[in-house]
């Protein structure tokens, strides 16, 4: 009996700073971002928040839409798989990176002045990250990341 398995993930979130465009050797375009949700609760009358940050990665035709359309602070939906990538850096240290592979992600941000204001919906099925390689990118330095520049989510 064969089992089923699902490895789907969907997100809605602020992007922390401008996508990151690549190339490989054979043509293939690679944009990287990092999103940032939040999530807020209150216990005992006082409010909480957390937030985390997802490594996105886009792959071909939905990378170059990503590297014009994306930029930093703007609020995206995107779908695709979680992937775990491994490799061993100069000191022979292991390390492991957990990316969420994009297939689809649509402009939640509205445009700018009188250039309409209906979310733009950007879905690139049917594209295949199958002749695509992996490409090892730095780790996110949180520090950096100041997130009162994020764009505020109200829920």
């Amino acid at each position: 009996m064969a089992s089923r398995n699902l490895n789907m993930v969907q997100l809605i979130g602020n992007l922390t700073r401008d996508p990151e465009m690549r190339y490989t050797p054979q043509g293939n375009a690679v944009a990287s971002f990092v999103i940032a949700t939040n999530r807020e609760w209150v216990v005992g009358g006082e409010r909480k928040q957390s937030v985390d940050f997802h490594n996105i990665v886009a792959w071909n035709k939905l990378a170059e839409i990503c590297g014009q359309l994306l930029k930093k602070g703007t609020k995206v939906y995107v779908m695709g798989r979680l992937q775990t990538r491994d490799w061993t850096d100069n000191g022979g240290v292991k390390k492991y990176k957990t990316e969420i592979i994009i297939e689809d992600m649509i402009l939640l941000t509205p445009k700018k002045d009188g250039e309409g204001s209906e979310d733009m919906d950007l879905d690139i099925e049917g594209q295949s990250e199958s002749s695509a390689e992996e490409i090892p990118s730095e780790d996110i330095d949180l520090d950096d990341i100041n997130l009162d520049d994020l764009g505020s989510s109200s829920k």
